[in-house]
This record gives structure tokens, sequence and C-alpha cells, in this order.
């Protein structure tokens, strides 16, 4: 094969509705980020403060939109670790793991540089543009003072591990799989309930294209110590949910999952995206992880 028809294999429609779909969840859902550190840095006295909740709607929108645009085609993974947890229990192929996650780190790091432009008045007024302290954490997350590195690890893996657990679920014709066309929004729900549940830990990241990526992108438009910060906590974004991922996926399979067996003997390069569970109406040649999407 040549060069254009290698690259053209890998730059293909499925690479590039992960990489759209994940700048959309990242664009959105740090955009609710940005509006919430805005909104709160002008409050006065006695005024009433910009609630977390905010950021829950805003990325539980951003996760549904971003699963709506890519679901009939990529499966809209939107995620590293989910794409790898698809891959470890043999529902996916190896050899497209690659491909998925370049797509998603791309789409994280240019939806965060699309979101500084689009913020670049608001930062510059303020007189912060590159005050790390105050607003690197409209891109990447940070974890609460109060935690500690064993804590923040285990609120990644298990915020990740509900996120795999319930989508699992929500794609699974042999339990209760909503109608076609609600799954991406219930995956916008767990997204949400995770949010609720945990957000304050460490900005329930749970998916290293929404951090990690960002992340780079911040330093790389100079804003200093986002590698360092935390005491070194941007590796935990990126390990915690790979490791809960995969818990979510292979205990779902073992525990609930009627076909565990029959999918435990395939070989995984002979497993095509669409022997998960032809969920949703999906046709043979969709690409049913859409309910595996992560945030």
């Amino acid at each position: 094969m040549t060069t254009p028809g290698i690259l053209g294999k890998f730059f293909d429609r499925e690479f590039r509705a992960e990489f759209l779909s994940t700048l959309i969840l990242v664009l959105l859902g740090n955009g609710s980020v940005a509006q919430y550190k805005f909104l709160n840095k002008g409050t006065t006295a006695g005024g009433p403060p910009e609630p977390f909740l905010s950021i829950n709607f805003g990325y539980a929108c951003a996760v549904t939109f971003g699963a709506y645009l890519a679901a009939g085609v990529s499966g809209a993974h939107m995620n590293p670790a989910v794409s790898l947890a698809l891959a470890v229990i043999k529902k996916f192929k190896w050899g497209k793991v690659p491909k998925y996650i370049v797509a998603q780190m791309l789409g994280g790091f240019f939806g965060a540089l699309l979101l500084f432009v689009v913020y670049i008045d608001r930062l510059m007024e303020s007189g912060a543009l590159l005050d790390e302290e105050s607003y690197s954490g409209i891109f990447s997350t940070f974890p609460n003072g109060e935690t500690s590195t064993g804590g923040q690890l285990l609120d990644q893996v298990v915020g990740t591990f509900l996120l795999m657990l319930i989508v699992c679920a929500l794609i699974d014709n042999n339990n209760s799989a909503p109608p076609p066309g609600v799954t991406p929004i219930l995956v916008g729900g767990t997204v949400f309930s995770i949010g609720l549940s945990f957000g304050t830990n460490c900005g329930y990241a749970i998916n290293p294209a929404r951090d990690f990526a960002p992340r780079l992108a911040t330093a790389i438009l100079g804003y200093d110590k986002v590698f360092e910060r935390g005491d070194y906590y941007f590796w935990i974004p990126i390990v915690g949910p790979i490791i809960g991922a995969i818990l979510g996926a292979v205990t779902y399979m073992f525990l609930i999952e009627e076909t565990s067996t029959k999918l435990l003997s395939c070989a995984a390069d002979e497993a095509e995206p669409t022997d998960i569970v032809t969920s949703n109406g999906a046709s043979d040649n969709d690409e049913v992880e859409m309910a595996k999407t992560a945030a």
C-alpha cells in the first residue's frame, strides 16, 4: 500500500468523527467551566455565585451532542480509556486503537485552543491571560487541596468505572437498552450524575483526551506549571480512567452480560466494532459503541 493510501486509511471517516466529536466535547464542556469561572470572578458581595451545577449540565450536553455527531460513524468513544477498554474485552480491534486515540487527543487539543481564542478577550481583560492559578483550570482539571494522591486516583478510577459499567448496560439489548436515538442522552445523563457525585474532588475528568490534551495545549500557550501543579497530578486523569474503564467493562461482561464466555473465545483481530451489541436499531455497518462514549 502506498504512503497516501496508508494515510488515507488512518485519517478516514472514523478518525474525522472521533476528532470532531471530541473537539465538541471539550469546546462545550470546558466552555461551561470558563463561564463558571468568569461569572464567579465577577460576583459581588451579596450576589449569588454561579453554581457548580452549571458545569454538570454543560458537560452532560457536551457528551450528548458529541455522541449524536459521531455515533453512527465511529461509535463516538471520545475517550482513549473507552477505546482501550473495549479492545481489552475484545469488542474493538486493537489495530484501530492508535487511530482512535490520536483522533481523540487531537480533538481535545484543538478544542482547547479554539476555546482559548473564543475567550481571549475576557482573559486579557481580567489581567490573568496566563495566570495558571486562576484560569488554566478552564482547560484541564486540578485536584481539591484536601484530597490525597491515593484519593485522587481512586476518584478517577471509580468515576470511569461507573461510566463504563452504566454505558455497557445502556447498549445491551439483552438487558434494558433504551429506544433508538435515546442512548446519547442517557450517556450524557450518566456523566451528569458522576459530576453531581464526584465533581468537586478532582473535576471528574474521567477522560485522558478531555484532560491531557487541553493541558498540553495550555502548556504550549504559555501557562506555567500545568504539569507540576497538584504534586504532578497530570498523570492521574490518564491512568485512573484507563484502569476504571477496563474494570467497568470487565465487571459488566462477567457479572451481567450473557455472552461473556462467547466473547472471550473470540480473537480480538476478528472482532468488528459491530460485534458489540447491535443496539438502538443500528445497522450492521454502524458502530454501536456510541453508548460507550466518555466525558
